[in-house]
């Protein structure tokens, strides 16, 4: 945990003024999720990807996505050898701990679906052949507000591949302050160093796994599930696969706390970042979020 308070806290030197943001993604990560960064451009989001690789100590790759990118640009392809006279698979950039897709919806649906299968099932098909990706895995995508010019929108399906979405938001005053007199965001990227390993981190989510969940606990994820399917304020309730997400993040979010077991304060912290995504919500989502939580009883 020492390690993990260190990477915090280093964090928290890069991206001023925004400490549960950076907290939420650690907890994705710890929970073994994939991290959708959704804001306007310039309010850290690609550094925030950078600074999680630094240090996490992960092999990362990033892809800038735009219109003209192919399939095989990210998967990777095989390559006639005309000695040998057979195929050689050359990896794509999805071959790596960490893959920052960048600006994601910036690029044609053909692509965006290219990584559903190795989001998912942690492995690249081709040609009928499949080649396992590096454990740990993850994807950190950002993407632009929906409403600016040149994005495709994601759909539903691979929004739900990501078991977070968080936002960044405009910093504080006295945030923005330092950041304006401070050092370069790029120099402090470089001098960042690894507070833990791939191994540490794999240890670090079984632990989380193992987290004590009573069933009242349980039965309350459960209500908000069964609540949000009820409310005309979405466009869809949450699936059973989004409770078993929330009570992963929840489990995440309690070993950042330092306990060995899950509280509702614990679901209740990390349940917009689990749930807004998967719900359908608009503008208002802080408040049709807010008013679900408020709705449901803490047992």
């Amino acid at each position: 945990m020492q390690s993990l308070n260190l990477a915090y806290r280093q964090l928290n030197t890069l991206i001023l003024g925004k400490p549960r943001a950076i907290r939420l993604a650690l907890a994705c990560l710890i929970a073994r999720g994939h991290l959708l960064i959704e804001d306007m451009p310039g309010v850290g989001k690609t550094t925030l990807a950078h600074g999680l690789a630094a240090v996490l100590g992960l092999h990362y790759q990033r892809v800038q996505f735009t219109s003209d990118l192919l399939p095989a640009d990210i998967l990777g392809v095989n390559i006639y050898q005309r000695q040998s006279g057979d195929f050689r698979f050359h990896q794509g950039p999805v071959f790596s701990q960490l893959l920052l897709a960048d600006e994601i919806n910036r690029a044609s649906p053909k692509v965006q679906s290219a990584l559903l299968e190795a989001m998912e099932e942690r492995q690249v098909s081709m040609d009928g052949e499949s080649h396992p990706l590096p454990t740990p895995f993850f994807v950190i995508a950002t993407q632009n507000p929906s409403e600016q010019l040149g994005t495709f929108p994601l759909p539903e399906s691979q929004l739900d591949r990501f078991l977070m979405r968080i936002s960044l938001g405009y910093p504080p005053a006295e945030a923005e302050r330092a950041l304006l007199l401070g050092q370069d965001r790029r120099s402090l990227l470089s001098a960042m160093q690894p507070c833990l390993q791939a191994d540490d981190l794999l240890r670090l989510q079984q632990q989380a796994a193992s987290l004590t969940v009573s069933a009242a606990l349980a039965d309350y994820v459960l209500a908000l599930v069964q609540a949000s399917r009820q409310d005309s304020h979405f466009l869809a309730g949450l699936s059973p696969r989004a409770g078993l997400a929330l009570l992963a993040a929840a489990r995440a979010w309690a070993l950042l706390e330092g306990r060995n077991h899950v509280l509702p304060e614990d679901v209740k912290a990390v349940f917009p970042a689990v749930a807004g995504h998967r719900l359908g919500v608009g503008s208002d989502a802080t408040a049709s979020l807010g008013r679900l939580l408020d709705h449901v009883a803490i047992p």
